[in-house]
């Protein structure tokens, strides 16, 4: 694993650990304060299931796909040592990301998110490092393939 993946990944899993343990300390559970009215509040809650809270209370095979999923980021990681540091960051992201959520069900049984726009599902940090990093990564993937094409 390169520098650049560990230090996003070690950034980002301390970042979405700070911030959901703050969380949980400081604001009640399903308790919700307005950032910006109307737009973003901060709500503490649980989810015992994958995205949209699909597959609810599924722990064990949370578990298992997020350290299969772990393995092939690190699998991958080898396989593009010299690859330019987007793709490191990439790759770092994702790996932050599901070990932060990792942790929480591992921990609680289910994943503490707070980030809320009131039109679309409650979510955290790491589940934003995840969403940038798989879309970080196809974008790459598209301008390899685009620039092997030309």
């Amino acid at each position: 694993m390169t520098s650049r993946i560990a230090v996003t990944t070690v950034t980002v899993f301390l970042l979405d650990f700070i911030s959901k343990a703050l969380v949980r300390q400081l604001m009640p559970f399903e308790s919700s304060l307005p950032v910006i009215r109307g737009v973003l509040y901060l709500t503490h809650v649980g989810n015992p299931g994958a995205a949209f809270g699909l597959l609810a209370n599924q722990t064990g095979f949370f578990v298992a796909v997020t350290l299969a999923v772990v393995g092939l980021i690190l699998y991958y990681a080898r396989q593009v040592k010299d690859a330019g540091s987007l793709m490191h960051v990439s790759l770092g992201l994702q790996l932050g990301g599901a070990l932060g959520n990792l942790l929480d069900r591992l921990r609680f049984g289910r994943v503490t998110d707070f980030v809320d726009f009131r039109v679309w599902p409650v979510f955290n940090l790491a589940d934003s490092a995840i969403v940038i990093g798989v879309a970080l990564f196809f974008w790459l993937m598209w301008r390899q393939v685009a620039a092997e094409n030309e």
